[in-house]
């Protein structure tokens, strides 16, 4: 538990853990991390990304016992989760439930502006104020979430353990921060059409749901309903794809999108900026 927080921390390996970006939000530390066992350690902020809501802390003491981190990519609708935080102070906590949905979006602020965390993970185990920051793990103990909000009653939600993740956590263990890749678009999952789906030989494609004015996407001529299948002819099947693809490296970069538009193939090259904070 983060001292005056309430909120959980996840260790990770070699005196790193994880919580939530807003559970630590204008804190750089040091603070002190409390744990159930009675030890207070302290702690220090490596990095945080309000984007994903994920930050990496450092804590100092021995002996601290990692969590395993496993993989939300495999994780099904109904598989039975546990939230373990500290909700309104009760420390080391442990409620039960399913997962009810996986690839919900979750609307948060950075500073002014609204950005989106996608590929959410909804479950009905009991989430109150103090689990942010906590863990979500499945039946075997590993870790495939970290809890970052509470939507209503019987609607937790969890910030999901990925491969997308993962590169955010260690861009923020080697730098501080994470350089994101920005196109200036909204998207979604949805499945290709069935010729589509014959032609390339997969079910699922991103659909361009809206452009932001004056943006790389919109200057490259990308538009709603867009179909992205491939990027730099990498497929791309689900928001996760993209995501992971728009990394640090292809800032300023040309890269192309192939999508269907009209259900006929073309290719769209597209130079993204950095996105700032």
């Amino acid at each position: 538990m983060l001292e005056g927080a309430g909120s959980g921390v996840v260790i990770t390996a070699d005196g790193f853990a994880l919580t939530s970006a807003h559970v630590v939000a204008g804190s750089k530390g040091p603070g002190w991390a409390s744990f159930p066992d009675g030890r207070d350690h302290e702690f220090t902020v490596v990095g945080a990304d309000p984007l994903s809501d994920l930050a990496v802390l450092r804590v100092s003491g021995d002996e601290l016992l990692p969590a395993e981190l496993g993989d939300a990519e495999g994780l099904q609708v109904g598989q039975l989760v546990v939230a373990i935080g500290n909700p309104n102070g009760f420390g080391g906590s442990v409620t039960a439930g399913v997962i009810s949905a996986l690839g919900r979006s979750l609307p948060t602020r950075d500073g002014s502006a609204l950005r989106i965390i996608d590929n959410v993970i909804q479950t009905d185990a009991a989430l109150n104020p103090g689990n942010s920051g906590g863990a979500l793990a499945d039946a075997n103990g590993r870790v495939v979430g970290i809890n970052t909000a509470v939507a209503g009653v019987g609607l937790g939600l969890a910030v999901p353990i990925n491969a997308a993740t993962r590169s955010i956590i260690g861009g923020l263990m080697r730098e501080g921060r994470f350089r994101r890749a920005y196109l200036g678009l909204g998207a979604g999952e949805r499945p290709l059409p069935p010729r589509l789906r014959r032609e390339l030989r997969r079910d699922a494609c991103v659909e361009v749901v809206q452009v932001v004015d004056g943006s790389p996407a919109a200057k490259a001529g990308l538009r709603p309903g867009d179909l992205i299948v491939a990027l730099d002819t990498e497929p791309v099947t689900s928001m996760n794809d993209l995501q992971r693809l728009m990394v640090a490296e292809r800032i300023g970069a040309s890269v192309v999108f192939s999508i269907a538009r009209d259900l006929s193939l073309r290719e769209i090259a597209v130079t993204p900026i950095e996105l700032q904070p």
